[in-house]
């Protein structure tokens, strides 16, 4: 689900490439040379992306499976065989939750230590491997044993320290967004995950609490004051570009020696158009028609601080 993906988006453990989700704690961190602004920037555009679309993310294991099986690559190779096996709606989260394809990975205690291994999220099981797997492989159970899927059943001490190494990658990397001012550029659902990753909670609630959850939804996305801030930052860099196209092709109709190359190229009709498109993107109406698009990042300043990112830095 969306929160605990954003967890693994902003450590990057799992390989996926930081130049995409911010400095995090794995490869080169290839996030500064070619995208100078903050990463909250990106993130906050997924974020609303994926509350939008509903899109389910999906991530596969690489190298080792508990300290019984190692991939030398990674599983993520047969993935494209096996989603091209299923139909469209096997391949909502949705559909796989409701007939018992995935479970929920819960926490657990180990040696008096609560194990937060609730931030893997859900897995596939063995119904799941029957199903789908079954369409690759002529017996998959070989190929995906249990002890594969549940990698605690191979060595319970392991399991929790590798969750336990997970959690502290990620308070680590979340960190970073504290110490440079970048919470202040996260919008509230992004907010959410950072200090839950560096602080276990949010004001107080944990990451399972419904108020929480219900932060990531459609409905509470297109209710807030913030994505209407989106849609607003949205018309008005619209509104400034139609302008500068308008002075940009006021400026060719007016050169010397280019009538007839204006001529050939309609500037004037597309001078004409642009004006009609500004009174549009000018009115209230643009904003209704802005309304479930990924709208624009104010980048900088664009969301209130709030007193608990400051009390808990200190």
């Amino acid at each position: 689900e969306i929160p605990e993906l954003f967890m693994d988006y902003i450590c990057s453990v799992t390989g996926k490439s930081p130049s995409t989700t911010g400095a995090g704690s794995e490869g080169a961190l290839t996030k500064g040379p070619f995208n100078a602004i903050m990463a909250c920037a990106d993130l906050n555009n997924c974020m609303v992306s994926m509350i939008l679309t509903g899109y389910g993310g999906f991530s596969s294991a690489a190298g080792w499976i508990g300290p019984e099986f190692k991939v030398e690559h990674d599983i993520s190779m047969i993935i494209p065989e096996l989603w091209c096996r299923m139909r469209p709606e096997e391949r909502e989260p949705e559909y796989m939750i409701k007939h018992g394809l995935l479970e929920r990975v819960e926490d657990f205690q180990f040696e008096g230590r609560n194990i937060s291994a609730s931030r893997l999220g859900w897995r596939i099981t063995e119904k799941f491997v029957r199903k789908f797997l079954g369409r690759m492989f002529d017996n998959p159970s070989v190929v995906f044993p249990e002890k594969m899927l549940k990698p605690e059943l191979q060595d319970l001490a392991v399991y929790a320290d590798g969750v336990e190494n997970l959690a502290e990658a990620e308070k680590k990397a979340a960190f970073n967004y504290f110490k440079d001012g970048a919470i202040h550029d996260a919008c509230p659902p992004l907010k959410i995950v950072l200090h839950m990753m560096a602080y276990g909670h949010y004001k107080g609630k944990a990451i399972d609490n419904p108020e929480i959850r219900a932060q990531f939804t459609r409905e509470a996305l297109l209710e807030s004051d913030w994505y209407k801030q989106r849609l607003e930052i949205k018309q008005e860099r619209d509104v400034a570009l139609t302008k500068r196209h308008i002075k940009s092709l006021g400026d060719f109709l007016n050169k010397k020696g280019y009538e007839m190359e204006a001529k050939r190229l309609e500037i004037t009709s597309k001078l004409e158009k642009m004006k009609t498109d500004l009174d549009f993107i000018s009115s209230p109406d643009y904003l209704t028609f802005l309304e479930g698009t990924l709208g624009a990042d104010p980048v900088h300043g664009g969301f209130p601080v709030e007193d608990q990112t400051s009390q808990e830095l200190e």
